[in-house]
């Protein structure tokens, strides 16, 4: 790859927004989920110059949360976006509402990283992996250095891609109900199971006096701690190991090597003082281990947090030590921002739509 044909585009700002909840928190109120997108294209009609509004594409990826819902409830969400885009004074491509690929979505925050880290132009390629964990699914990415990684990975895990006239081998997989939401389901083991009218879901990683009920995916939960039983770091840890154990494929060369985290490992670091919220930082998978066995032996201390503090520090350290292979001291720079830009995998998206457009920097 000769330093000549890397065409980078040039990033002079961008200005992100989000709002909450995700589309998927609509699924039985389409136009409202429509109406929270407005809400954003809104903020894009005021940045935007109007004489640059009919060149300007707007596009919606919708990520696992849509992937969840019944096929019938998603494209209702998506056909009222539609609408709202084809109202909007902004060119609308072909394909403008669509639910992403699972690995797609690993691909483009790999993108985004790289690209603002400054390791995808040039020779000195010291591509950084990325890990994500949204609220339904969990995705990992990395760029392999070892033949022998492409040789054991299963076929679908591994992706070439092409973008700024260079072409990329990917290690890349979404693995779908491992987010962290859909953990908490999975260890209270009312994951894809018939929900009983009043039926009690109890786990050891809840505090003991608990008794609560939970909204997701359009089913009502009932949860609560373990009255009688134990309740802890070690039980807890043996309930979501069950979840995790043996079932996501574990390359050998990711165990030396640095990731970058976002989402949810970044939000339950912050929450727990282990980075700053505004900054970030650098952890080892270790510190995850250490702050959840402090949060689930005293949780009446916490009690003011989310009553899943404990669970979903305990689901993340399984995840990364039992469910991808990380060693303890494996180093995890927790990220919002690079360079003052916002390191998700929108502006991944945003290139290789300009690049599918045939719009040149």
């Amino acid at each position: 790859m000769t330093q000549h044909d890397m065409i980078l585009p040039e990033l002079e700002g961008e200005i992100f927004e989000s709002v909450k909840p995700g589309l998927s928190a609509y699924a039985d109120q389409p136009k409202k989920g429509a109406e929270s997108v407005k809400r954003l294209l809104d903020m894009a009609v005021d940045a935007v110059p109007p004489h640059l509004w009919k060149k300007t594409p707007v596009v919606l990826k919708a990520t696992a949360g849509l992937r969840l819902l019944s096929e019938e409830k998603a494209q209702a969400l998506l056909s009222e976006v539609k609408k709202v885009f084809e109202e909007s004074p902004f060119l609308v491509p072909e394909d403008s509402v669509s639910i992403m690929d699972g690995s797609y979505e690993g691909i483009l925050a790999w993108i985004t990283v790289n690209f603002l880290t400054g390791q995808l132009s040039g020779q000195n390629q010291n591509t950084v992996g990325t890990l994500d964990l949204g609220g339904a699914s969990t995705q990992i990415t990395f760029l392999p250095r070892f033949e022998e990684t492409l040789k054991e990975s299963p076929g679908d895990f591994l992706t070439s891609f092409e973008m700024f006239n260079s072409t990329y081998k990917l290690y890349t997989h979404s693995y779908l109900g491992f987010g962290l939401k859909a953990a908490r389901l999975a260890t209270l083991g009312a994951l894809n199971t018939e929900v009983a009218d009043g039926q009690m879901f109890r786990s050891s990683c809840l505090p003991k006096q608990l008794e609560a009920e939970w909204h997701f995916g359009g089913v009502k939960y009932r949860y609560g701690g373990n009255k009688e039983g134990e309740t802890g770091f070690k039980p807890c840890y043996v309930e979501v190991l069950k979840v995790v154990k043996g079932k996501l494929h574990q390359p050998d060369e990711i165990r030396g090597s640095s990731f970058y985290a976002f989402s949810y490992y970044y939000d339950r670091a912050a929450d727990t003082n282990l980075i700053d919220y505004e900054q970030g930082g650098v952890l080892e998978v270790r510190d995850f281990e250490r702050k959840a066995k402090e949060v689930c032996d005293n949780m009446e201390r916490f009690s003011s947090a989310s009553p899943f503090l404990c669970m979903d520090l305990t689901y993340i350290t399984a995840l990364l030590k039992e469910g991808f292979g990380f060693r303890d001291n494996t180093l995890l720079q927790l990220t919002k921002k690079v360079n003052n830009i916002e390191t998700s995998w929108t502006l991944g998206a945003t290139f290789h739509l300009l690049q599918s457009l045939g719009i040149t920097y």
